[in-house]
């Protein structure tokens, strides 16, 4: 496998990453020993991605051996990097060493070969030899070079999972799905993502007001973008809710940003607590003249205290009134507070 003047003081070994599924003098035809060997020298490339050759370079001999890599081929130098683990291999030691090849994903855009007028064929496979110099610049220097391995740069297509193994086998069938591919991908990726665009969260602004029809909530540009994306998706619930403690909170909640606290039992300690103010009723005997309150305080009446632990609450009062008084029973009467507490 090594070409060399002298006797081999070194062997190496090609293993391609990626190999080819097809190619491109296979057809339907059974792949004889040649095919399998060339395909075992083989590295496919799709643009964009990258792709590695491992280069596994085995010392023969009882000293240690200095060497250094190079990559020829008729392809463009800057598509292959080279990574060593040094430059030294001790006694019948091995270091491995890395090609890195990247094609730029705009590969068959820029080819002006398949340009209107061009009568050049696209070049789609390479070929490429790794070079290896021993103790370069010494009276021992030597030269080694590998076999030819080949470089196949085909388009990924997903398209090819969905035939049967004895198409995949033809190179020309893989090119010829990715046409189909690029048609119809875009159209497939749409429906993937359709439900982005039916969650208000996600769903463009454009497709906002479309989105609250559906739940019949009114857009109103007082609010925010996130504002109303949190609204319109929870408009269903705030519905059901409407009339109740849970609801007046849940709207304040997605309005201010504030904490529900449905973890804290006291609802005085709570970021939006909503409380009626009844106190004990009367009781003969305890009462004193001046402090007994019949009943125990004033009926369909509630507080609403909002506590804000930011130094500046983009919190406007005349919408928060404006909200209670949508979401309380008519009959109720309320008073607001809004408290600002930070360090």
């Amino acid at each position: 496998m090594v070409q060399s003047r002298y006797t081999p003081a070194i062997s190496v070994q090609l293993t391609p990453m990626q190999i080819p599924e097809a190619l491109p003098v296979a057809g339907l035809e059974f792949a004889g020993a040649e095919s399998m060997n060339e395909a075992g020298r083989s590295l496919l490339l799709h643009p964009g991605h990258p792709s590695e050759m491992i280069v596994q370079v085995q010392n023969l001999e009882q000293r240690p051996l200095r060497i250094s890599l190079s990559v020829e081929g008729n392809f463009p130098t800057e598509w292959c990097q080279i990574g060593t683990e040094g430059s030294e291999i001790p006694p019948r030691g091995q270091m491995d060493a890395v090609l890195y090849f990247r094609v730029p994903s705009t590969f068959f855009e820029d080819q002006q070969a398949i340009a209107p007028g061009k009568k050049d064929k696209l070049t789609l496979n390479f070929r490429s030899l790794v070079t290896i110099h021993i103790d370069s610049g010494t009276d021992r220097e030597q030269i080694y070079t590998s076999e030819y391995f080949h470089l196949y740069i085909r388009p990924y297509t997903a398209y090819m999972e969905f035939l049967p193994i004895l198409y995949r086998e033809v190179d020309f069938i893989g090119r010829f799905m990715k046409i189909f591919e690029q048609g119809f991908q875009p159209v497939i990726d749409s429906f993937n993502v359709m439900w982005a665009n039916l969650d208000p969260l996600t769903a463009p602004q454009a497709l906002l007001p479309f989105v609250a029809h559906w739940v019949a909530w009114q857009v109103d540009s007082t609010w925010d973008l996130q504002q109303q994306r949190r609204l319109i998706r929870r408009a269903v619930e705030l519905y059901r809710w409407r009339g109740t403690r849970k609801g007046l909170r849940l709207y304040l909640h997605l309005y201010t940003g504030l904490p529900l606290d449905d973890d804290l039992p006291n609802e005085a300690d709570k970021h939006i607590s909503i409380t009626e103010p009844f106190g004990p009723s009367f009781i003969l005997g305890e009462a004193q003249l001046g402090n007994a309150v019949l009943a125990g305080g004033q009926p369909y009446h509630f507080i609403v205290r909002l506590r804000s632990n930011s130094a500046n609450p983009n919190i406007n009062e005349q919408l928060i009134r404006r909200i209670v008084e949508q979401e309380k029973p008519a009959f109720c009467t309320y008073e607001l507070s809004i408290e600002n507490h930070h360090n």
